[in-house]
């Protein structure tokens, strides 16, 4: 019966996929073919709204920081944050290694901070725009971002999703990052040299010339004050301060920046942090516009039904059958490759990082008696596949800030390599024990 239900919604998943039915469309679907099994399980109507509404509940933190990232992409732009920053980021950056540029500063910058969300708002941002500016395929530019936005989601020391692995798996978080830089490596390097070889054919040595930087500065008054609300970002993200209030004291400075220097009018902020920032000159508008709550609103509902999801998840045995042929097919097949099929299914299922892991952890714990190889196997399917999934919130909130189109996870090579590489290491790793105990 569970599994039924289950495969009733991938089918619609995907058909709408296939199809172009909007993803929260797709969703609520789902969610009447899950409150239909619970109610068939034997639970009242109310008793399923509360589920839901717990669930939903769960997920009012990020649904509040949605609502802040949107007025922070859109101060950025009236201040002159984005401007100024690709102003002086023009001359330092050439197409022919953009992509690899663009990959390793986000990188670097979601290490730091330990938020792919974070670094996708303000960084991503940034470069995204110096993409368009010069001219590299925002299919392209998107996936490189993205790469580099989930290189410190996985292994930072103050990534949330890395401290939920060791929390669910008591292990040691430090122990955690060691096995998974061990295990990156070779994905790292090979984005590297991927991201290089494709800047090359992509811009073709060319790009948009100095005067995207005379278009900027028609528009906005290009310095260093600007990058003030940039600058408190990076520096409250490395003192730790909560991220909900370094995203507000970011947006009072740009909205400070934006009325008196950039000389907007106060009248015009209501207007801005909901519908994002609109430039008057159309050469402008095309590479700048965007971000505001609204451009969060499509987000913000895949979010509110995929975290009803959970609430009826954690409230009916949906999942027990499933975890016991898991295990039974554990006795046959390597654990990495078990875990990552079943982190594909519930990264589609959950719609969340966090509930897609806490279900892989559940469903797999039978496959992997060792607590700090399943956390390293997390570690390499999970987290890094839940943000390949479009209507996933780890795909979807990178999408929507960025405004980069749904294929360009396809080249977020960061993201395929590690759980690949760690299924070609596991085979080999099991041939070499087979050798060993056959020589013995």
């Amino acid at each position: 019966m569970e599994t039924l239900y289950l495969s009733l919604f991938l089918l619609i998943l995907s058909a709408s996929i296939a199809l172009g039915v909007p993803i929260a469309a797709a969703m609520l679907a789902g969610l009447a073919i899950f409150i239909v099994y619970a109610i068939r399980k034997g639970n009242s109507l109310k008793a399923v709204l509360g589920m839901m509404v717990s669930g939903v509940a769960s997920a009012r933190n990020i649904l509040m920081a949605f609502i802040l990232i949107g007025m922070l992409t859109a101060s950025w732009r009236a201040s002159g944050t984005i401007p100024s920053v690709v102003c002086y980021s023009f001359k330092a950056i050439s197409p022919g290694w953009f992509l690899l540029a663009a990959f390793l500063v986000n990188s670097l910058i979601s290490f730091l901070t330990g938020t792919s969300f974070g670094t996708v708002a303000t960084m991503g941002t940034i470069t995204m725009t110096l993409g368009n500016a010069i001219g590299i395929s925002p299919y392209l530019s998107g996936g490189a971002i993205i790469s580099g936005i989930f290189f410190g989601d996985r292994c930072s020391p103050v990534s949330t999703s890395a401290l939920l692995v060791a929390d669910i798996t008591k292990t040691d978080i430090f122990r955690n990052i060691s096995g998974m830089v061990r295990t990156g490596a070779v994905p790292f390097i090979a984005s590297c040299a991927g991201y290089s070889l494709i800047s090359i054919y992509a811009a073709g040595g060319s790009g948009v010339d100095g005067n995207i930087i005379e278009l900027f500065r028609r528009g906005f008054r290009i310095g260093l004050m600007p990058i003030v609300p940039a600058a408190l970002m990076l520096l409250l993200s490395a003192m730790r301060v909560r991220t909900r209030k370094t995203l507000a004291i970011s947006i009072a400075s740009a909205i400070i920046i934006a009325v008196l220097y950039e000389g907007m009018p106060a009248a015009d902020l209501p207007g801005l942090l909901v519908f994002g920032y609109r430039s008057p000159d159309p050469e402008l508008s095309a590479i700048i516009d965007g971000g505001g709550i609204i451009s969060m609103l499509n987000v913000s509902a895949i979010v509110a039904i995929s975290s009803s999801y959970s609430g009826i998840f954690n409230g009916t045995p949906l999942l027990d059958g499933l975890k016991e042929r898991i295990r039974k097919i554990g006795r046959r097949v390597p654990a990495e490759q078990i875990t990552v099929a079943v982190a594909a299914i519930t990264s589609m299922i959950a719609c969340n990082q966090t509930l897609a892991t806490m279900m892989t952890n559940f469903l797999c714990s039978d496959t992997e008696s060792d607590n700090e190889k399943m956390a390293l196997m997390l570690e390499n399917s999970v987290i890094v596949i839940s943000p390949l999934v479009p209507w996933s919130i780890a795909g979807s909130v990178p999408l929507a800030i960025l405004g980069a189109p749904t294929l360009s996870l396809l080249a977020a090579f960061y993201l395929f390599l590690i759980p690949l590489w760690m299924i070609v290491s596991g085979m080999a790793g099991s041939r070499e024990r087979k050798r060993s105990g056959s020589s013995t």
